[in-house]
C-alpha cells in the first residue's frame, strides 16, 4: 500500500524553506502597508480613512501584479523543472509586456480622473478631497512595482527566494524612515501628512525597484539575465501566456475589482468607522495571512518543477501532503489572529472607539475565514495553477464572487440593513465556501498536465 503523506525530508525543507522566505518576505510587504496606516493613523483618522479608500487601487494594483506573477510561476515553474533557461526568460519576456499594458492603462485611468476614481470607492467628501493628492503622487509607482514583482516572480520560480526578503526589506526600512520625516515633518522637513506618506510610498517603491534590478543585472548568475531579456518577440509564448497564464491574471484582476467593490460596499455605508475599521482589519490580516499565500507560492514551485521532471506519481503524494499542511497553517494562523487582536489595535492611538469596537468584530470574523482561505487559496492557486487548470480557477472565483458574495453582500447592506459586521461576514463568505470546491477539484488529479512548449510548437500540441 504506497504511503498517503511523503516522508522524504527534502520535500519538507524545501516547501518549508520557500514557505517561510516567502513569508518573512510577505510580512515585510504588508509591514510597509501596516506602517504607512499606523503612522498616518497618528497624525489623523480623516487622513487614515483617505489612505484606506486609495489603497484599494493599490490593492488592484497588487492583483494585477500577483496574477501575472503567478502566471509567471506556472510557466517557469514547469521549465524550471526541464532546466529550459531561455525559454523561462522568454516567458518572463512576454509576462512583462502584457502586465505593463494592463497598469500603464490603470495609471492614466487615475492620473486623469482622480476624483471620480475615489467617489466610486466613498460617498465621502472629506475623505475623497484627502485622499486625492495621496493617489495622485503614489499611482507613479505603479509600473516600477510591476517589474519589481515579476523579477522577483521569475526568482522565486528557479527557488531563488532570499532576495525578496532583502528587496522587501529595504522598502521597510526606507518607507518608515521617510513617512516619519515626510509625515510630521522631522529633520527640518515640514510636516506634509498625506502627501508626506504618499512622497514616502513612492520613494520606498523606488528604492525597492533599484535593489532589484541591482541584483538580476548583477548578482544572480543562474539565469545571466540581460536587458533583452526584458523583451520577448517570440509569439510562441505570447499564445502560451494568454493560454495558460492569462486566466490567473484575469482571476486576480476580477479578485481586485471585487474588493474594491466590497469597499465601496462598505464605504457606503455612511461612517466613516467602518472604512477605518475595514483599514485596519484588513491590514492585520494581511500580515497575519502572509503564511497562507506563502504556501500557495511554495506549491506552485514544487508542483511545477516536478511536473517538469515528469514525476508525476510524485505529484499525487505531494499534493496530497500539502492539502494537510495548509489545514495546519491555517488553524494556526486563525487561532494567531484571535489572540493578537488587542495588541493590533492598540497601536491605533487616535483612533476614536467605535472604530475600535468594529475593527475587533471584523478581525474575529476573518479568525474563521482565513482556516478557509489558508485551505482553499494554495489548493487553487498553488497545486491546480501548477498543473495548468487556471481556467478553472479563473471561473470558480468568478462564480462565487460576482455571483454570490457580492450580491448576497449588497442585500444586506442596502436591503436588509444589517449591521457592518454581518454584511463583512457575507464579503468574507467565499473563503470558507470555496473549500469544498478546492477539496473536490485537488483529489480528482485531472489538472496534472505539462503546459509546456518550444518556440517550433504550438502552445496547444501539449
Amino acid at each position: 500500500m504506497k504511503k498517503l503523506l511523503v516522508r522524504d525530508k527534502q520535500f519538507y525543507k524545501l516547501f518549508f524553506t520557500l514557505a517561510m522566505t516567502i513569508s518573512l518576505q510577505n510580512v515585510i510587504v504588508c509591514a510597509v502597508n501596516l506602517a504607512d496606516n499606523v503612522m498616518i493613523g497618528g497624525y489623523s483618522e480623516l487622513a487614515l480613512s483617505a489612505v484606506s479608500v486609495v489603497n484599494q487601487i493599490q490593492f488592484m494594483v497588487q492583483m494585477i501584479a500577483t496574477g501575472f506573477s503567478n502566471g509567471l510561476v506556472v510557466l517557469t515553474a514547469q521549465y524550471w523543472g526541464k532546466k529550459d533557461l531561455a525559454a523561462i526568460k522568454r516567458c518572463f519576456g512576454a509576462t512583462l509586456a502584457v502586465g505593463m499594458g494592463f497598469v500603464f492603462v490603470l495609471f492614466a485611468a487615475v492620473l486623469v480622473f482622480p476624483h471620480q476614481a475615489l467617489r466610486l470607492l466613498t460617498d465621502q467628501t472629506a475623505v475623497v478631497n484627502e485622499g486625492v493628492p495621496y493617489l495622485l503622487i503614489t499611482c507613479f509607482s505603479y509600473p516600477f512595482f510591476l517589474i519589481t514583482q515579476l523579477v522577483l516572480a521569475l526568482m522565486r520560480s528557479i527557488e531563488k527566494v532570499r532576495i525578496g526578503f532583502f528587496v522587501s526589506l529595504s522598502a521597510l526600512v526606507s518607507n518608515v524612515f521617510l513617512n516619519y520625516i515626510m509625515i510630521y515633518g522631522r529633520l527640518g522637513l515640514p510636516a506634509m501628512g498625506t502627501r508626506g506618506a504618499a512622497l514616502a510610498t513612492l520613494l520606498s517603491r523606488l528604492i525597492e525597484f533599484a535593489v532589484v534590478m541591482i541584483y538580476a543585472f548583477g548578482v544572480e548568475k543562474k539565469l545571466k539575465v540581460k536587458l533583452r531579456d526584458f523583451f520577448c518577440f517570440d509569439k510562441t509564448y505570447y499564445r502560451l501566456f494568454f493560454k495558460v497564464a492569462f486566466p490567473l491574471t484575469l482571476s486576480s484582476l476580477s479578485w481586485g475589482v471585487a474588493m474594491a467593490v466590497q469597499g465601496t460596499i462598505l464605504g457606503h455605508l455612511g461612517s466613516e468607522a467602518v472604512l477605518g475599521a475595514n483599514s485596519i482589519a484588513t491590514t492585520v490580516f494581511q500580515l497575519i495571512s502572509v503564511v497562507l499565500y506563502a504556501a500557495s507560492s511554495a506549491a506552485a514551485v514544487i508542483i511545477g518543477k516536478t511536473i517538469g521532471e515528469h514525476r508525476l506519481e510524485l505529484v499525487r503524494q505531494y499534493a496530497k501532503t500539502l492539502q494537510v499542511l495548509f489545514v495546519v497553517i491555517g488553524l494556526v494562523s486563525g487561532v494567531i489572529l484571535f489572540v493578537t487582536r488587542p495588541l493590533f489595535l492598540s497601536f491605533y492611538g487616535a483612533v476614536e472607539a467605535p472604530t475600535k469596537h468594529l475593527a475587533n468584530l471584523f478581525m474575529t470574523v476573518l479568525c474563521v475565514t482565513t482556516v478557509g482561505t489558508a485551505y482553499e487559496c494554495p489548493c487553487l492557486m498553488g497545486i491546480v495553477c501548477a498543473g495548468g487548470e487556471t481556467n478553472f480557477v479563473f471561473r470558480n472565483d468568478l462564480i462565487f464572487m460576482w455571483g454570490i458574495v457580492l450580491p448576497l453582500s449588497v442585500l444586506s447592506a442596502f436591503v436588509f440593513k444589517w449591521p457592518p459586521v454581518v454584511t463583512f461576514a457575507c464579503l468574507k463568505s467565499d473563503q470558507v465556501t470555496k473549500c469544498a470546491v478546492a477539496a473536490v477539484k485537488v483529489n480528482r488529479f485531472r489538472w496534472i498536465r505539462d503546459v509546456t512548449v518550444q518556440p517550433e510548437q504550438k502552445p496547444d500540441a501539449s
